[in-house]
């Protein structure tokens, strides 16, 4: 039996009432404090990425070295509480730190620390690509947007159809580079059949970068052909796509609700109500009570 005045087994701490909070703000998005966040973490990236921009531009570099390291300090600061305090709040830790948007959050702090820790290394070619990976930090903006998971569900679907498709083109182009190799000869630039596949992608696709063209007639004529074959077939994936798309949105204008809640390890939303753990990675969601009812409240 508890005695008044003392913590019962399950009675929240302070600390656990802390982590609550910032796992509400930080990974839903139904309160405004939830909305604010994503808000301002998109304006953080923007900023950051704009600053790595900057930085690659010589010129503008020479000009604004300092201010550019001034604000570069400021957003890792700002990106590695973030990332501290995601790895505290969450309740599936491990999970964070091993998942993809754990890992380029990790990336995008790292650079800046490398420079400080070690600047003799900075000319070295390896850190300066790892400065490049601080551009990572804009996929962090997929998680915000619902509607990227629809696309990226369509392309999942449609792989399998797409993948048909390019075979297909890729024995197209085949075709078309043996026909050239076998008409036009090296006396026109065709010396190989991988040079006549070169020139066969580029004429298909519509590019026509002119460095290698038919001198006949019979290979000018090819040529047309495979203009207008490229014109036909460039239309296909966009139209499979597109009707993967169609029948997604439909269905999400159903009346199904779903959990304004983001997965801590995928950052995927799209769960239904009753939700226990992510259908896309399986991982608990640990949803808290209040957004589940006022989720439940909505759909009634």
């Amino acid at each position: 039996m508890n005695t008044k005045g003392h913590l019962t087994e399950n009675t929240p701490t302070v600390e656990q009432g802390w982590r609550h909070r910032l796992e509400v703000i930080i990974f839903g998005t139904s309160t405004t404090a939830g909305r604010n966040f994503d808000i301002a973490l998109l304006f953080l990236i923007l900023g950051s990425v704009a600053v790595v921009v900057i930085d690659s531009v010589p010129r503008l570099y020479a000009e604004y070295r300092v201010v550019l390291w001034r604000c570069e300090i400021f957003f890792t600061a700002i990106f590695t509480a973030e990332y501290l305090t995601r790895v505290w709040c969450t309740q599936q830790r491990r999970a964070y730190l091993v998942s993809f948007w754990g890992v380029i959050d990790l990336l995008a702090i790292l650079p800046t620390y490398v420079a400080i820790l070690a600047p003799e290394a900075s000319p070295l070619v390896v850190v300066r690509l790892l400065r490049v990976v601080r551009v990572f930090r804009i996929l962090r903006l997929m998680s915000l947007f619902t509607e990227l998971n629809d696309i990226l569900s369509a392309l999942r679907n449609t792989a399998r159809s797409i993948f048909v498709f390019l075979l297909m083109v890729m024995l197209v182009v085949i075709v078309f580079a043996c026909i050239m190799y076998v008409i036009e000869g090296s006396n026109s630039g065709f010396e190989s059949i991988p040079m006549s596949i070169y020139w066969a992608v580029v004429t298909i696709t519509t590019v026509g970068y002119g460095d290698l063209v038919p001198q006949t007639p019979a290979g000018r004529f090819i040529a047309g052909f495979g203009m207008l074959v490229g014109y036909s077939i460039i239309a296909v994936p966009t139209a499979i796509i597109t009707r993967e798309l169609w029948e997604r949105v439909n269905q999400r204008q159903g009346p199904l609700l779903t959990l304004p809640w983001n997965c801590p390890v995928c950052a995927r939303q799209g769960h239904s109500v009753d939700a226990t753990h992510c259908k896309y990675c399986g991982t608990e969601l640990d949803v808290p009570i209040e957004i589940r009812q006022r989720a439940e409240r909505n759909e009634q």
